[in-house]
């Protein structure tokens, strides 16, 4: 018997269909996938982590962004949506697609049962390839957790932080810290 071939996408229809469809869509490996949408708690904690990250920017030359930022890793070839985005000074943009950004220095996701192993595992790897980024951070959903993996300054390995209840986290490369108890409760979260 022999397996059934699975099409390869290229780049350009990717962006084709990000273009005329509703619905979002990740791109890797040739491979174009449609990307659930999150619960209300997912879009809570989105917001505000957001909404905690732009009051601590105010004035500062970065810029939180929203989930509808397009962000492409070159090294990789993955195209997506991260839930949450910190860029400082202007946004780069993809030379293969001007719609997508390259240079995040922090990106965010919340975790969700679906998605948290592809989220801690393959996409924190392509994540990774970006050389402007300098922290990764993951909000858990149903328990009051974030973890951070930074970059070391001088090029070492990543390194992975966890918080809990009580914690504050610190976002060194942009010297932010975010209390993880007010987060969740900002986001109407009791857990």
């Amino acid at each position: 018997m022999v397996a059934p071939t699975r099409h390869r996408y290229t780049l350009q229809d990717y962006l084709e269909v990000e273009e005329l469809g509703a619905v979002r869509h990740e791109y890797s490996d040739g491979e174009i996938f449609a990307m659930a949408g999150g619960t209300p708690e997912h879009a809570a904690l989105a917001a505000a982590l957001l909404t905690t990250l732009g009051v601590q920017l105010r004035g500062r030359p970065c810029r939180p962004y929203s989930s509808d930022l397009r962000l492409r890793v070159p090294a990789t070839g993955l195209a997506t949506y991260p839930d949450a985005a910190v860029i400082c000074g202007e946004p780069v943009r993809d030379s293969a697609s001007p719609t997508h950004v390259t240079n995040p220095t922090i990106l965010a996701e919340v975790l969700s049962p679906s998605t948290e192993a592809y989220d801690r595992g393959e996409k924190r790897q392509h994540y990774e390839q970006l050389d402007s980024l300098r922290e990764y951070v993951l909000v858990a959903q149903e328990r009051r957790a974030i973890d951070v993996y930074a970059r070391a300054e001088d090029g070492g390995p990543w390194t992975h932080r966890a918080y809990g209840p009580g914690e504050r986290v610190v976002l060194a490369s942009l010297g932010l810290e975010l209390e993880v108890d007010a987060l969740y409760a900002d986001a109407g979260l009791g857990v």
